[in-house]
């Protein structure tokens, strides 16, 4: 039998005003409002504004997380520059890519590892393939099949390069996936079920996912670090947008989708199997951007048409809040 008599409990602080830095799970009562109130995670589930990018760009490569991002490349036109995030602004890095190039890809775990790869320099695609230590970047052993408009997800010692367009090769919407092990890439034996061009990429080397692409697709694919299974499509079909997260907590946002004209600002959320389109769209809908950080917390940055490149948007999907409670 429980002795109450010897259970003590902690009495709730009373305040005027509520506290500057409460912690998790602090309860207290304002006096001034005379409401019970505490600090707890809440569903947000939305995009709020960012520091703009020092150089606008678009297809350009990044990630990170949402305090510490990274973004490197892009087209205005070709540019090398690489530019660091710390939750507020960006500096630019004192140093850029060796290869300028837009279109390309990266495994972007943290601000100081990252890797990039493929892309596009007249007259056609690169192979190029470099890494960064958070200050300089280093080139690396090249891709085994140049592309452009790539995927790429993992990070820099475990990267994962998938699909793409070979132009002026063919195919223009590739299969081919190649990982990386920090030292070279290797062809997997078998890529995707539908070739495709700038879907949108996110997990690790061994659970990923690649979503929608050219021409203009719902496909979603699975990947398990050695084949490729088909999975619940997209709610609709996109191409040329950016994501962030794992594969069992995913992120999808911003693009292109039918006609082809149509810029898109919606989020989309996935869950391991199924796809949850989020009512609150991005503050300005674009295509060709970057994204990083996880499902909770992810960052978007860049893009197409101008002036929207420069821009940088933080997504909160919960947060710890300030909350009222209530006895309903």
């Amino acid at each position: 039998m429980v002795a109450y008599t010897g259970i003590q409990g902690q009495n709730i602080l009373i305040v005027s005003s509520d506290p500057a830095n409460p912690v998790e799970g602090q309860i207290w009562y304002n006096s001034t409002s005379n409401l019970l109130k505490g600090y707890q995670f809440a569903t947000v589930n939305a995009w709020a504004a960012g520091g703009n990018l020092n150089t606008g760009r678009s297809a350009l490569a990044g990630g990170g997380t949402q305090t510490a991002g990274l973004a490197f490349g892009g087209n205005n036109p070709g540019v090398s520059s690489t530019e660091l995030y710390n939750g507020t602004s960006w500096t630019n890095n004192p140093t850029g890519l060796n290869t300028a190039r837009g279109l390309l890809a990266g495994a972007t775990g943290t601000q100081t590892a990252a890797l990039g790869f493929g892309g596009y320099v007249a007259p056609g695609a690169v192979s190029a393939s470099e890494s960064f230590n958070g200050s300089s970047w280093t080139s690396t052993p090249s891709l085994n099949t140049a592309r452009y408009d790539l995927s790429g997800f993992g990070i820099q010692t475990a990267a994962v390069a998938v699909g793409g367009d070979r132009y002026p090769g063919s195919p223009r919407f590739e299969t081919a996936t190649e990982l990386y092990n920090g030292t070279s890439w290797t062809s997997n034996p078998t890529g995707l079920n539908t070739g495709r061009n700038t879907g949108v990429a996110f997990g690790t080397q061994t659970a990923g996912i690649l979503a929608g692409g050219e021409t203009i697709t719902t496909a979603v694919e699975s990947w398990n670090g050695t084949t490729w299974t088909t999975v619940t499509s997209l709610p609709s079909a996109r191409a040329q947008g950016a994501a962030a997260g794992i594969q069992t907590a995913g992120l999808v946002f911003a693009g292109f989708g039918p006609p082809a004209t149509t810029l898109l600002a919606s989020t989309l959320l996935y869950n391991g199997t199924s796809w949850t389109s989020n009512p609150n769209s991005m503050g300005t809908a674009r295509r060709y951007l970057a994204g990083g950080g996880t499902q909770t917390a992810a960052l978007a940055f860049g893009g197409t048409p101008s002036p929207t490149g420069a821009a940088t948007e933080e997504w909160t999907g919960s947060a710890l809040q300030t909350k009222t409670i209530t006895t309903s």
